[in-house]
C-alpha cells in the first residue's frame, strides 16, 4: 500500500517519511485546498526526499476557489510546471475544469504536454466535475496519459465512509486504465477498513501516518 502524505510545508516531510510515507505531496495553504508552494519550500523538499528515496508530487494551482482557470493563470501553471520539472519534482499534480461541469480541455492538453516525463495527478477538481461525466472523465484522462486520479467520491464536506460506494465504482470502472487514489478524511485509523473495502494500492490524506503537527508541539 502506498501512503501518500500531504504536506504543506517542509516542516512535516522527515516526520512523514520516518512514520511509513511512501511518497509526498507538496502544497501550501491548505485551508483552501491547496496552492503552489514556494521555490525555496519546494528545492529543499525535493531534495530531502531524494535522499530519503521518496517522491515527491508538487500541486500546481495558483489560487484556491474554484478550478476554472484564466488564460493568465494557465501561464503561471504552465510556468510553474516548467521551474519544479527543473528542480526535479517527480510529479505534478493538476486539474483544469469548464464552466460546463467538464474538463477543460485545452489548457490541459497544453499542461500535459509540458509535464511529459512527469508522473500526473489529476487533483480533487475531479468531485467537481459533473456526476453524469465522471465515468467518461476518467476515460479522458487516462487516454491523455494522467496517472492517478485524487477523489474524495463526493462532496468535501461528506465523510469518506459515506461515498464508499461510488469510490468502488470508480475504482471498479478504472481498473487497467488509471489508478483511483482516494483521499479527504483518510487516517491511520480508518486506512485499513477503508483499503479493504476498496482494493486500491495508493492512498492520500494529511494523517494517513498520524497526526504529525502533534510531534512539533
Amino acid at each position: 500500500m502506498l501512503k501518500e502524505v500531504c504536506v504543506e510545508n517542509f516542516t512535516w516531510v522527515p516526520m512523514a517519511i520516518a512514520r511509513g510515507g511512501n511518497r509526498i505531496e507538496l502544497c501550501d495553504n491548505l485551508s483552501v485546498g491547496g496552492t503552489t508552494v514556494s521555490h525555496g519550500v519546494a528545492e529543499k523538499t525535493i531534495t530531502y526526499c531524494h535522499l530519503h528515496n521518496t517522491k515527491v508530487m508538487t500541486l500546481i494551482r495558483p489560487r484556491g476557489g474554484n478550478f476554472i482557470y484564466s488564460k493568465e493563470e494557465i501561464d503561471i501553471m504552465q510556468n510553474d510546471f516548467l521551474h519544479f520539472k527543473e528542480l526535479g519534482t517527480d510529479g505534478v499534480v493538476i486539474g483544469c475544469l469548464n464552466r460546463s461541469g467538464w474538463i477543460d480541455e485545452a489548457p490541459m492538453l497544453h499542461l500535459l504536454e509540458s509535464a511529459k516525463g512527469l508522473d500526473v495527478t489529476f487533483h480533487m477538481a475531479f468531485d467537481h466535475i459533473n456526476p453524469e461525466y465522471q465515468l467518461e472523465a476518467i476515460d479522458w484522462l487516462a487516454e491523455h496519459g494522467v496517472n492517478r486520479i485524487l477523489t474524495h467520491g463526493g462532496p468535501s464536506s461528506s465523510s469518506i465512509e459515506d461515498n464508499l460506494s461510488r469510490l468502488k465504482e470508480y475504482v471498479e470502472y478504472a481498473k487497467d486504465k488509471i489508478i483511483i487514489m482516494p483521499g479527504g478524511g483518510i487516517t491511520d485509523r480508518n486506512l485499513n477498513f477503508i483499503t479493504s473495502k476498496l482494493k486500491i494500492s495508493e492512498v492520500h490524506g494529511t494523517k494517513i501516518v498520524g497526526q504529525l503537527d502533534l510531534f512539533y508541539t
